[in-house]
């Protein structure tokens, strides 16, 4: 039912209430009928739960498939890297996701409260969950709003309803009925749940409660918003998939190949045939050997990093995923109030003839106080309401305190601002026979009691200020050596014939840095779109004074985004710089359309409204001052409420997308080779080149320390000027499927001539080629690895020593592999001999051949890149 269309008398009758509130025994029966006035909570999610999700990627899959199937063939060396592997992924997913998502439990611990109700004609405490429709309840200041009411009386009552609007003002209330269009966050004549009583005094007859009020429809959505998979779990999810087919082909594969041509792999100078199980067992330990078992914690690992990036930069990220998805996103919605903008009233200017007399008289009429502490006046802590502290605050900046001016100013009376009179008043004594009446208050209302003055232009100059956003103030004054009418004492009819001195605007400042923020996402390629629950006008000049250049044609309101329909929308949406006076069910369907066009969307908010967008969102991103519910459906925190952290997290995620990339593009490649190498040897009937002991050394040993180092590879200087990754990309772009497959084939077409040459024609024994072709491969990856520390950059243009620990993982990797060749224990579990000094030699030079077919084939995707 509309109940803001209603009179206050009307309202109590279709409740079947009055002011002397419900009965004890009629408040009994509505509570039976109507329940409690508290919300369902959700379950916490155990321990063992969120362990268990650790596993549900796709990769993990394949590495458990592969770890049971070198279980079932006794080969536990392997068997015990992949789970070991398997392991330390899960447990690193583990500790980053420990938090559970209680939203809705956090929701009920708001419903806590006393509650003073009328039953009976008599003012009662009650716990807040036992109130009922048609129970009338007392509104003081500090108090939260029970439940959804109708104001049935207001004594200059103000309440925040910042918590389910976003508007950064309190809202004054009044009884007066109001049309049935009247907008949700224009109900001036309704309270809702939730939401904080500033100042004043009221009360109101409860309409709603629990699940159906505002803020159990809000809760609802949260339950209803499904959270869906990452745009990078999905592009995992298909590569994982992509993965798994080709393991099976390969093991499929050389089975079948290896059955013809097994004499060649085991015995090259033994008889035609062979035992089933020794060619399936080589098949699946060569294909097992292949997989890159470091991949999924190798990522973990970047992802860990990138979190801990991201805190140092006040921000806290709370899910593992959401780290890279923030260098994905490509629109991000934000909230204007306490992000974009301070969430406080300042003095934005004065327009006067004499502005310091101005600053003085605010600084007088201001009812705020500067706090002491420990007996001293604190200069930054003041008390009172916004106005009056942002009056006061200017006034102290200018050096005008009011211990100072008291000396000059001796207080007689004054009239303290009420929303009925709309201005503040104080009559001063200046001296022996000498008195000042100081006035400040809404224009219209100084204006009619000020002499002189031309209305017209002044209501002109007020317009265009209100018109860019701003709040505005009239001041005026009066000197006097007459008594009031009524003695010392001051009365509202005593305010006239005013002398009018000039405005003051108030504002919520930007914050520090937040138009260079904006600037930022624009070079990088990122939409700005600003939703608030706040005016239309206060919006544009926000969004105007960041810099996004603004028209009417830009901006939609809520009230006609309710009119279209989802298909308008899409196709409104790119031309929507700001959303006002919007709904939470708005703000779904905002970023339900930017992803349908298929943008990575980030959404900011502090409020219990904003919460279900929070969670439908790529990546809720909630303040640090903002209501529980937001932090917890959220997945990143600003620890300082400050928009430049969310442009810092997407930059240190782009540096985990690309860290991502280097590291896949790295172990792939080398999977890549050794199973091109040992198919083609098994079709072309020779001996296998490398065991599967040589993989596993390479992959565990050779590619593990550097894969791990490049985790930590640090950020290009260009990464905040390219364009955002697009949601339907593939986690291999062009680059990487180059330098993977066809730079593969190159490096193999090389190791498999070199192989054929020493084993045919050199004089070498089978056992001094496979070790020379067991180095080849560990010291191409050790050459590769460096050219993998930009994709988009030449070598000779990355720093060599801005990555100490990769450096460092070259010097061991290298002098483990020597000892591999050169100490004899070990020669016999590898089945390696020395070599020789021009072994090496050929295979630096088959290094740097290599590198050269890399970084040729860079500079090409680097100049078609320039070029477009």
């Amino acid at each position: 039912m509309n109940f803001h269309t209603l009179k206050a008398e009307e309202v109590l009758k279709k409740l079947k209430t009055s002011i002397k509130g419900l009965s004890k025994q009629e408040a009994k029966l509505r509570l039976g009928k109507h329940g409690l006035n508290r919300l369902p909570e959700a379950k916490r999610k155990s321990r063992i739960l969120i362990l268990l999700e650790q596993f549900k990627s796709p990769l993990i899959y394949i590495l458990a498939v592969a770890g049971l199937v070198t279980l079932f063939l006794n080969d536990y060396t392997d068997a015990i890297v992949i789970w070991l592997a398997v392991g330390v992924n899960a447990v690193i997913g583990y500790i980053q996701e420990a938090k559970a998502n209680n939203a809705l439990a956090e929701i009920k611990k708001i419903i806590t409260n006393k509650v003073i109700v009328i039953r009976d004609g008599k003012e009662k405490l009650v716990n807040q969950e036992h109130i009922t429709i048609g129970d009338v309840t007392i509104l003081r200041p500090g108090d939260k709003v029970p439940a959804d009411g109708r104001i049935i009386e207001s004594n200059d009552l103000k309440i925040n309803e910042a918590a389910l609007t976003g508007e950064w003002a309190p809202v004054e209330k009044r009884v007066e009925s109001l049309d049935k269009e009247t907008f949700f966050a224009d109900r001036v004549n309704m309270a809702f749940m939730g939401t904080v009583i500033e100042s004043g005094f009221g009360q109101m007859v409860i309409t709603a409660v629990a699940r159906h009020t505002e803020f159990g429809r809000v809760a609802k959505l949260i339950k209803e918003t499904e959270e869906s998979e990452t745009p990078y779990q999905k592009r995992l999810g298909k590569f994982s998939k992509v993965l798994g087919g080709v393991f099976v082909v390969i093991c499929v594969f050389i089975f079948i190949q290896g059955i013809a041509t097994q004499p060649a792999i085991s015995h090259p100078d033994g008889p035609a045939g062979g035992e089933f199980v020794e060619m399936f067992t080589t098949a699946v330990a060569v294909a097992v050997a292949a997989i890159p078992e470091g991949l999924p914690m190798a990522i973990t690992v970047i992802l860990a990093i990138g979190m801990q990036k991201i805190l140092k930069r006040k921000g806290l990220v709370r899910k593992l995923a959401s780290a890279e998805t923030l260098g994905s996103t490509s629109v991000i919605c934000t909230d204007k109030t306490g992000t974009l903008t301070q969430g406080k009233m300042e003095v934005g200017d004065i327009i006067a003839d004499d502005k310091d007399e101005i600053r003085k008289i605010i600084t007088l009429l201001s009812e705020a106080f500067v706090e002491k502490i420990n007996g001293k006046l604190s200069p930054e802590i003041f008390r009172g309401r916004p106005t009056d502290k942002a009056l006061l605050a200017a006034g102290e900046l200018a050096g005008y305190s009011k211990e100072k001016l008291s000396k000059n100013y001796n207080e007689i009376d004054r009239i303290p601002f009420s929303s009925a009179q709309k201005f503040s008043a104080a009559l001063f004594s200046t001296g022996k026979s000498s008195r000042e009446l100081l006035v400040m208050g809404a224009p219209e209302v100084i204006f009619e009691r000020c002499k002189n003055i031309r209305i017209s232009e002044l209501n002109r100059q007020v317009n265009k200020m209100t018109g860019e956003g701003l709040r505005v103030l009239a001041v005026a004054h009066r000197n006097s050596a007459a008594e009031t009418r009524r003695g010392a004492s001051l009365h509202e009819d005593d305010i006239n014939g005013l002398q009018f001195l000039g405005f003051v605007t108030l504002k919520d400042p930007l914050r520090a840095g937040a138009k260079q923020a904006i600037k930022i996402c624009q070079q990088a390629g990122m939409r700005t779109v600003i939703i608030t629950g706040d005016h239309k006008l206060t919006a544009k000049a926000i969004a105007n004074e960041l810099g996004l250049r603004v028209k009417d044609s830009n901006i939609l309101e809520g009230k006609d985004l309710e009119k279209l329909t989802d298909k308008q929308l899409h196709k409104t949406a790119r031309d929507i710089i700001v959303y006002a006076r919007v709904m939470p069910e708005h703000k779904l369907r905002i970023i339900n359309a930017w992803q349908s066009l298929g943008k990575v969307v980030a959404m900011t908010g502090d409020g219990i409204n904003d919460a279900p967008a929070l969670k439908k969102a790529d990546v809720g991103v909630a303040l640090g001052s903002g209501t529980t519910i937001a932090k917890e459906v959220s997945d990143l925190i600003l620890l300082n409420d400050d928009f430049s952290v969310i442009v810092a997290a997407i930059e240190e995620g782009r540096g985990i997308v690309d860290n991502i990339r280097k590291v896949i593009t790295y172990l792939l490649s080398g999977s890549f080779s050794e199973i091109i190498l040992i198919s083609a040897a098994i079709i072309l009937g020779w001996p296998l080149p490398v065991l599967a002991v040589h993989i596993l050394w390479v992959n565990l040993i050779e590619d593990g320390l550097p894969n791990f180092a490049l985790a930590f590879e640090p950020k290009e200087n260009d990464i905040m000027k390219r364009p955002p990754i697009a949601r339907s990309a593939p986690l291999l772009n062009g680059e990487m499927k180059f330098l993977i497959f066809v730079i593969g084939v190159l490096t193999n077409f090389m190791l498999l001539g070199m192989f054929y040459y020493f084993y045919q024609y050199s004089g070498y024994s089978l056992i001094h080629t496979r070790s020379l072709m067991f180095a080849a491969l560990a010291i191409d990856s050790r050459f590769f690895v460096y050219s993998c520390r930009s994709l988009r950059k030449n070598i000779w243009r990355v720093n060599l020593f801005s990555n100490k620990l990769l450096l460092l993982s070259t010097i061991i990797g290298t002098a483990l592999l020597a000892v591999v060749f050169y100490h004899p224990a070990l020669q016999a579990i590898f089945k390696t001999v020395p070599l020789t000094l021009f072994d090496w030699s050929l295979l630096v030079a088959l290094g740097l051949a290599n590198i050269a077919f890399i970084e040729l084939g860079k500079s090409l995707y680097i100049r078609r890149k320039e070029v477009n």
